[in-house]
């Protein structure tokens, strides 16, 4: 990975989880919403992967976020759950 895909990975995460706290709260602060958005790309991945979800949508980028924030949704709920 080079330092502009891992730039663009950052951004992506911030964006999902800011997006997931304004929908499930919680994950405060930037440092929150990239551990959560990080996370939640990959079990949005894992997740839409195994049932079949496939967004088929004009841009990669918005089908990236809207899975990342779904994921850090998940990630949200289960933190919460655990602690």
């Amino acid at each position: 990975m080079d330092v502009k895909a891992l730039v663009i990975m950052g951004v992506i995460g911030i964006v999902a989880g800011f997006l997931a706290s304004l929908v499930v709260g919680g994950a405060g602060g930037l440092l929150g919403y990239l551990i959560a958005g990080v996370l939640g790309a990959f079990v949005g991945g894992f997740v839409f992967n195994a049932l079949g979800i496939n967004l088929k949508l004009g841009s990669p980028l918005v089908s990236q976020i809207i899975t990342s924030t779904v994921g850090a949704m998940i990630v949200i709920i289960i933190a919460r759950f655990i602690t």
